[in-house]
């Protein structure tokens, strides 16, 4: 399961750092790349941005150094709840091709929360 978990936790976290990256560093990319964000103010846009990035460093960094894993799961949640408001928001906009990835991500997050607690 320890296994599992690790593999997952990777995945998981180098995809919020793409995300995060993208919304927080590369905003015009972003723009092109999701309609929403050339409609959401700029700065609510780095900010799921910056919160997705430490999100990741989160799932990764307390438990493998052993420093407060206990950091893991709550990052893990955090990241669901992100990842839950971006699904609610998507809905609201009809744009439902996205909610997938939502879901796959909001599955992955639980998992690992659930598993490291």
């Amino acid at each position: 399961m320890n296994i599992a978990l690790w593999i997952v936790q990777g995945l998981l976290a180098f995809g919020f750092v793409y995300s995060g990256w993208m919304k927080a560093v590369r905003h015009e990319q972003a723009k092109s790349s999701w309609p929403w964000v050339s409609e959401a103010p700029r700065g609510l846009v780095a900010f799921i941005g910056v919160a997705e990035l430490l999100g990741a460093l989160g799932l990764i960094l307390p438990h493998a150094l052993h420093i407060a894993p206990a950091l893991t799961p709550i990052a893990a949640f955090g990241l669901a709840s992100v990842v839950l408001m971006g699904g609610a928001f998507h809905i609201k906009r009809k744009e439902y091709p996205q909610i997938g990835v939502n879901i796959v991500f909001l599955a992955l997050a639980l998992f690992i929360a659930l598993g490291r607690l």
